[in-house]
């Protein structure tokens, strides 16, 4: 009996991480222990931990008479929603949750068992960064996880919650991750710390302002979603997962459906009668979606795109859509990288893309041309193009210039373009365009502006409609508003089983 007395002393030890004073302590906070976030994550009674008891083996400055088991995070296992997750939880009470050659070695376990089994890897980062008295073997324990993040990166579905701080190398795991959540007011992520920066930059800066949830979320789009609390960032991950597949090689789950009248009559007086009014496409996607379907992602960030999840009919899709009620829906740096990013997650996991468009082209300026609009417009563009599942597009309005090409059109492998009857195709506005053409008649003509006026109204009809596109078969059909729901369950349903051959490649170059 001495024996299995032994046994239990070692798990309630194990569960008490470093001891209750600091429990209490990260209480205080406001924020939940590693054990009492897993619990709210998984299943009830669903975990199954592995290396409970691992210690860590440095000897260096007194570390070998403080000795916690588990050493700092707690690894393993179970259900979220009946399906099989693999999950590590950095326990702040234990040195602070930093990071050691045994604590990486436990977080690369179970990064191992998910690409083996083929389920999605939860991280719950809540540590004070490498374990100063390991040296460098902690700094080796950072890179280990490192590169599993990107052997499982497109392989299976990585999502980091930072739930306290993250700072330094730590910080790198979750940016190679495909989602990231921080909770608001008591989770940060920076490189280099206020400290740091007042040092080598003399600003005066605090770690909220830094690298808190809503600075990444709003400035940076370093965080996908910032959480007002633990329990909404939990909550929030549920959600998130029910979107996805499993790993690379399954589709995301059918929810069922009960078909019904799908004429969404609303969609039909949305788009403003002039043209350079803005409205919401966010009431766009409503009422294209399953009723309170929709989960944006960067909700913050690069406000003239909008992306996210949603379903249609039951099935998870993910949508790309220009935003006119901000910027005009133009593109930019921020929203090409943005849009690039999600469309890249969606193509690795078989989940299918609807783009809405009304674009009235690229952001011009110095500042986009310095920054590199070239390049990273390209990446929206290369992201759409490589992506080989079904595609489907609808034009709700403008689509200019090199704007209409890169948002999904069919040149680049969409596989069903749609467009509504306010739908203006063209290189440009009429207004630029007829200043071009008709150059020499305005000028010679006696009143300029009317002249200007006459010839805008000409190339407006003949150009800003979707009937030059619909004839060169760049738009399959021209569709009332209200039946774009209905059209895009079929469209969607036809194109489940889609198959595209790609040229033999070790990988594409995108242009990073």
């Amino acid at each position: 009996m001495d024996k299995l007395h032994i046994l239990q002393e070692k798990i309630n030890q194990a569960k008490l991480g470093g001891g209750q004073n600091r429990i209490d302590s990260q209480h205080k906070k406001g924020k939940l222990t590693a054990r009492e976030r897993v619990e709210l994550l998984m299943d009830e009674g669903s975990f199954e931990e592995i290396g409970m008891l691992v210690t860590h083996r440095s000897k260096d400055f007194g570390m070998e008479k403080e000795q916690y088991l588990g050493d700092g995070v707690v690894t393993g296992y179970g259900t979220v929603n009946g399906r099989l997750v693999y999950i590590f939880s950095q326990d702040f009470t234990v040195f602070g949750g930093s990071l050691s050659e045994t604590h990486a070695e436990k977080i690369c376990k179970i990064m191992d068992l998910a690409m083996q089994n083929g389920a999605p890897v939860i991280g719950l980062n809540d540590s004070g960064g490498a374990r100063i008295q390991e040296g460098v073997v902690s700094l080796g324990g950072y890179a280990d996880i490192f590169y599993k993040n990107v052997q499982a990166s497109g392989v299976v579905p990585q999502l980091s919650a930072i739930m306290g701080p993250c700072a330094g190398g730590a910080v790198y795991s979750p940016a190679i991750t495909d989602f990231i959540l921080m909770v608001e007011h008591t989770s940060y992520m920076f490189v280099t710390g206020p400290n740091v920066v007042k040092t080598v930059t003399h600003e005066t800066v605090t770690s909220e302002e830094l690298g808190g949830a809503h600075t990444h979320a709003s400035k940076s789009g370093v965080t996908h979603f910032a959480c007002e609390n633990e329990i909404a960032c939990i909550e929030h991950i549920k959600q998130l997962l029910s979107y996805m597949p499993q790993n690379c090689e399954e589709d995301a789950p059918v929810y069922p459906y009960e078909s019904g009248n799908e004429i969404r009559t609303a969609l039909n007086d949305i788009i403003p009668a002039n043209p350079n009014q803005p409205y919401d496409m966010k009431e766009v996607i409503a009422e294209i979606a399953d009723a309170d379907s929709f989960l944006e992602v960067h909700k913050d960030y690069a406000e003239n795109i909008v992306v996210g999840f949603a379903r249609i009919a039951g099935r998870s899709i993910g949508i790309v859509a220009n935003q006119p009620a901000s910027m005009a829906g133009v593109l930019d740096i921020n929203s090409s990288k943005k849009g690039a990013r999600f469309v890249r997650f969606c193509d690795a996991f078989n989940i299918p893309l609807l783009v809405l468009v009304d674009v009235p082209g690229f952001l011009p300026g110095t500042d986009q041309e310095w920054n590199g609009i070239i390049t990273n417009g390209a990446k929206l563009l290369f992201a759409l193009s490589e992506a080989t599942v079904p595609k489907v597009t609808v034009i709700t309005r403008k689509a200019y210039g090199g704007a209409y090409d890169v948002m999904n059109s069919k040149h680049i492998g969409a596989d069903l373009n749609y467009a509504w009857p306010t739908a203006e195709i063209a290189v440009m506005g009429a207004k630029g365009a007829a200043e071009i053409i008709f150059k020499k008649e305005i000028a010679d003509a006696e009143d300029h502006d009317a002249k200007w006026k006459e010839k805008e109204l000409e190339y407006t009809d003949k150009f800003a409609n979707p009937y030059g596109a619909a004839a060169r078969g760049f738009i399959d059909e021209v569709i009332l508003p209200d039946v774009t729901r209905e059209k895009l369950i079929k469209a969607f349903k036809m194109l489940e089983h889609k198959v595209a051959k790609m040229p033999k490649k070790k990988h594409d170059n995108i242009p990073l």
